[in-house]
């Protein structure tokens, strides 16, 4: 007589980039087994597996693609399925702003979490008169990087920043044509960025800047100071401490 199964039970939420609704469930402790020894690896592509196969088996709504969903969306669901699975409170210790020194404890709401909207945001960017580059977000690659990178390869700012920059083009065109940027190489991605004048260059970093992003505000008291001072967790890595 085979064993009984235990029942999961499955919730809802709504996809920040798409507004969709998905319904998924908790962690299992197999699937946390798989994340805790991708994470002990400290490989990448062993993480970006995991974290792929535990997402696709925990969301219940079908036609979803982990790889092809924002960045911060992987995080939002990311978050709210682990406090489903282990705890809806995260306990953390922050460091007071008007010191700089002085730590405390906080217990921060999953629920209270939200991806934030900036109202001046856009994804297609008029470079000049006739050219217009439109923008995708970072994938589930970004993700892994930004979050789980532990190569330790010392690679300047400016070439981290142009390769972001090129896993997010979506589409290149004027009014005549349009290139695909799944159909150019990365060298010649880079080489249309590297011909950028600064103007057109800092419309795309502002891109990046006003890009929605999973972010939590609250206030702490300093018990030395006496002093009420703002803090702002941005990421999920800002999440566990």
């Amino acid at each position: 007589m085979p064993l009984t199964k235990i029942s999961t039970p499955t919730y809802e939420l709504t996809i920040p980039s798409t507004g969709k609704k998905i319904k998924y469930r908790p962690f299992l402790v197999k699937e946390e087994k798989i994340l805790i020894l991708a994470l002990e690896s400290q490989d990448v592509q062993q993480i970006t597996i995991a974290i792929k196969q535990v997402l696709s088996e925990c969301i219940q709504t079908r036609g979803v693609k982990v790889e092809e969903l924002a960045s911060f969306d992987i995080e939002y669901i990311f978050l709210d399925v682990r406090a489903k699975s282990v705890g809806e409170a995260i306990e953390l210790i922050v460091t007071c702003q008007d010191d700089g020194v002085t730590e405390v404890p906080v217990k921060i709401f999953v629920d209270e979490v939200q991806v934030q909207f900036e109202d001046n945001h856009t994804t297609e960017l008029k470079l000049d008169d006739k050219v217009v580059l439109k923008m995708k977000y970072p994938s589930l690659d970004q993700f892994i990087k930004n979050n789980f990178d532990f190569s330790g390869n010392d690679i300047s700012t400016i070439e981290k920043s142009f390769d972001i920059i090129a896993d997010c083009i979506d589409t290149i065109f004027t009014e005549e044509e349009a290139w695909a940027a799944k159909d150019c190489t990365k060298k010649e991605l880079i080489g249309f960025i590297e011909q950028m004048n600064s103007k057109q260059f800092k419309s795309v970093e502002k891109f990046f800047e006003t890009m929605p992003k999973l972010s939590h505000s609250f206030s702490v008291r300093n018990p030395e100071t006496k002093k009420e001072t703002s803090v702002t967790l941005e990421g999920l890595t800002s999440f566990f401490g």
